[in-house]
């Protein structure tokens, strides 16, 4: 586990030095096309259920959850500006949780982490889904780089992130950010 932070530590600062002028630009071209801040912050549970706040770049409208409330996404979502269909299609919005890594809230790799509302409901409805909190949440993981990521099968996605946890050493942590480097 030490050594899994040092490689947190050391490749989410490496990598804001590396995409800082990307970020610099989405932040940029965010503000212009739509109002309203640059990041959003959203609360999520990682570790053993510990929240905390996540950052990702807006994709949406400023007031897109004021009447609908926690929502899961969808595809085709009206609350998307067209500069974060593009954000999101990318993985690009993904960018500013480099933050949350650096600071020890997430880690590179690991199981998504999912907002407390729906952790809620997901452990009442699948067998073992809790068990994805028995390790940091994570940027990327197994389940998203094999295609289980967004509006997937939920159990397919646990079946993957479990896999993870069973078999979790720093070369599958280097062999899943390698692959994430060609599949985004």
């Amino acid at each position: 586990m030490v050594l899994k932070r040092i490689l947190d530590f050391c490749g989410s600062l490496l990598a804001l030095l590396l995409f800082s002028p990307i970020m610099f630009m989405i932040a940029l071209i965010t503000k212009w096309t739509s109002p309203g801040s640059v990041l959003y912050q959203q609360e999520r549970m990682g570790l053993d259920g510990l929240r905390f706040q996540t950052f990702k770049f807006r994709t949406m409208r400023v007031d897109a959850e004021h009447q609908s409330g926690a929502v899961w996404a969808k595809k085709y979502d009206d609350r998307v500006t067209r500069f974060g269909q593009f954000l999101r299609k990318t993985s690009l919005d993904e960018l500013p949780q480099l933050i949350n890594v650096f600071r020890g809230e997430m880690s590179l790799v690991g199981p998504r982490p999912e907002r407390p509302v729906f952790i809620e409901e997901f452990k009442h409805q699948i067998p073992d889904y809790m068990l994805r909190l028995k390790v940091k949440a994570g940027m990327t993981g197994w389940a998203q780089i094999n295609g289980w990521r967004g509006n997937t099968s939920l159990e397919k996605r646990l079946e993957y992130d479990l896999h993870y946890i069973n078999h979790w050493s720093i070369w599958f942590d280097l062999r899943i950010l390698f692959i994430t480097i060609f599949k985004g």
